[in-house]
């Protein structure tokens, strides 16, 4: 296990290099330079840099100077937190991903909890009621939430709540409480309508786990071990949560690897549909405006953590999966 860790660990290395360098080029791509750029939006609010201030960004961005030594300036202040300026914002990266980052990181987390409560005891009840009506109902509802976009479904709720109860349930709390520090009242307000976010992004989630949870459940349970140790007398409760429940686990534990992602882009058509303050949409209008920073940071953190939760994923797999064997064996 150790020895899997560290090899991995290894691996993650130069994948980070090569992202470092893709989101790099992203900021690079767009004509012109970082300060060209930044002094251009100054001049259309009417503002003005002076001298000193010019040449003390040239020489923070590394301005004139070869490409290897831009990128190395980047990615080291990237390492250290800085992600640069937001031309759009005219606000440090960092500022305008960590005043979003914990609403998004709430959802994500939220839906995650749903499509797990959800899923798993429809799953195991449908694998192990095969072909019942109940299986077929399931099975229904199923296809109905893969088929369904879920921003159609954020549109039919928010209307559907709006004509029956008139109350929008737009955004992640009452208009009141928009830029307001955070207070019990403002907590208990966004509690009140995270639900609707949580089931939406969570829906179509659900339905795939429960296909994906009763399809390895039904082949688990046709395993031969499973019949020898029906055949011994060990309780159907007992042998159905020991080993072939765990088993079937695996899609659960490997989307993991999709949560840390998922808590800086979340859902951005949904988040745009519900007006929610998450990352998602800040990150669409940066590659609509070019704003270089910010889409190249947003660029750089999905894909690191990407990387680390499906390290993450990895090894709560073998954890869980006896059958998992990472060594290498030798033939004989």
């Amino acid at each position: 296990m150790l020895e899997f860790i560290v090899r991995r660990i290894i691996y993650l290395i130069p994948t980070l290099i090569l992202i470092s360098i893709v989101s790099y080029a992203i900021i690079e791509l767009p004509p012109g330079d970082y300060l060209s750029s930044y002094v251009a939006q100054l001049e259309e609010q009417g503002e003005q840099l002076n001298e000193a201030e010019l040449v003390a960004l040239r020489e923070k961005y590394g301005l004139g100077q070869p490409i290897y030594v831009r990128y190395w300036k980047w990615v080291s202040r990237f390492v250290r937190g800085d992600f640069g300026i937001s031309f759009e914002w005219n606000r440090p990266v960092r500022e305008l991903v960590l005043d979003r980052v914990g609403l998004t990181a709430l959802i994500s987390l939220s839906s995650t909890i749903f499509i797990w409560a959800v899923a798993m005891p429809i799953g195991i009840y449908s694998a192990t009621h095969q072909y019942s009506i109940s299986d077929y109902i399931f099975t229904f509802i199923g296809f109905l939430g893969l088929g369904i976009p879920d921003f159609l479904l954020a549109l039919v709720i928010l209307w559907w709540v709006w004509d029956t109860f008139g109350v929008n349930v737009g955004g992640l709390y009452s208009p009141e409480f928009t830029g307001q520090p955070w207070t019990w009242p403002k907590i208990a307000d966004t509690l009140k309508h995270i639900w609707v976010p949580m089931i939406i992004i969570g829906t179509s989630g659900t339905a795939g786990m429960i296909r994906t949870m009763r399809a390895n459940l039904l082949d688990e349970l046709r395993q031969p071990y499973v019949i020898t140790a029906r055949a011994n007398g060990l309780s159907e409760t007992r042998l159905l949560l020991k080993y072939p429940v765990r088993l079937a686990l695996n899609p659960f534990i490997s989307t993991i690897g999709w949560m840390l992602p998922g808590l800086v882009s979340g859902t951005t058509i949904v988040a745009i549909v519900l007006s929610l303050p998450t990352t998602g949409p800040l990150l669409l209008k940066a590659l609509l405006s070019q704003d270089m920073y910010l889409a190249g940071s947003f660029v750089m953190l999905l894909s690191v953590l990407t990387v680390i939760g499906t390290l993450i994923s990895d090894i709560l797999l073998v954890i869980i999966d006896p059958r998992i064997r990472f060594e290498h064996v030798e033939s004989r």
